[in-house]
């Protein structure tokens, strides 16, 4: 398990992460969600040991993480690693090297995962001749060459086209079911809510919200939206409820709580015809402008 305690990291007067503390669980996806400037990538930093925290600390399984144990970690940095002008199958080769394989291993696991992402004509090729979709394919097989306790992937769908963002949605899971905890930074929150366990929301350095989607969306108002055959101004004048907005028939409102909620569809129905009386669940990008605003 990964855990993270109380990470703070100053740069002069400048808090750039403020007491972030959070785990990510063997086989679980944890999506690590903030505007730009919200510390996602310094954090990132700090559990790889590419910077040292101001306080606190990153914890393998209980234990203080060791260079030992970081290397080996999968990791996708924001700067993207590979060099331009360097073959393609010779620079992951070299990478897996570095995390301990044999030459052989690393040319064989290397050129299996080329060959999976379609990239299996390009292995002499220099990196700068890719596209960056397939710069971004290769960048991630070097995260994954070395078969990693942890993943920590700093934007690892960026640039991808659909078919690509669904081979790297497969992958991350394949690892997963074998109990690597995967923690990765995206603002494509339709993509986080379908692949993640987890969500952790930072804004301005501070962790606002942390749990699942489902623990998110039941901390948000409750919403309802009402429809029907005539004009709905009249529930301006309930006890206890909110109008959000309301255009003719249609009002989206926001009641006190659900008996609240049952009472206007009684009174809605005793004056006239009733369309639709539904729930109106949040989506994550909705939450998300909630506990960031």
């Amino acid at each position: 398990m990964l855990q993270l305690q109380h990470l703070t990291r100053r740069y002069g007067d400048t808090l750039a992460v403020d007491d972030v503390t959070f785990e990510v669980p063997p086989g679980r996806m944890v999506g690590f969600v903030g505007g730009n400037g919200a510390g996602k990538t310094t954090t990132m930093r700090m559990i790889m040991g590419v910077l040292a925290p101001t306080e606190g600390e990153v914890r393998w399984d209980g234990e203080p993480t060791t260079r030992e144990v970081r290397s080996r970690f999968g990791y996708m940095p924001e700067e993207r690693g590979l060099y331009p002008k360097q073959p393609v199958l010779g620079q992951l080769v070299y990478l897996g090297q570095l995390h301990g394989m044999s030459a052989q291993a690393a040319r064989t696991r290397a050129t299996e995962l080329l060959e999976r992402f379609g990239l299996g004509e390009r292995t002499t090729d220099k990196v700068e001749t890719l596209s960056l979709g397939n710069q971004q394919r290769a960048q991630i097989i070097a995260a994954v060459l070395g078969h990693p306790v942890a993943l920590i992937l700093d934007e690892p769908f960026s640039g991808l086209d659909p078919a690509a963002v669904d081979q790297m949605s497969e992958l991350l899971r394949e690892h997963t079911a074998q109990g690597v905890p995967v923690l990765f930074s995206s603002h494509q929150l339709e993509l986080v809510d379908r692949l993640c366990d987890g969500i952790v929301v930072l804004h301005e350095g501070r962790l606002v919200a942390n749990g699942t989607s489902e623990d998110l969306r039941a901390g948000a108002p409750l919403r309802y939206r009402l429809t029907a055959t005539g004009d709905v101004g009249w529930v301006r004048g309930v006890p206890g409820v909110r109008v959000v907005d309301l255009d003719g028939p249609s009002v989206l409102l926001e009641p006190d709580d659900e008996a609240v909620a049952e009472r206007l569809l009684v009174d809605a129905v005793a004056r006239g015809g009733v369309r639709e009386f539904s729930r109106i669940r949040p989506t994550l990008s909705e939450i998300y402008r909630e506990v960031a605003a």
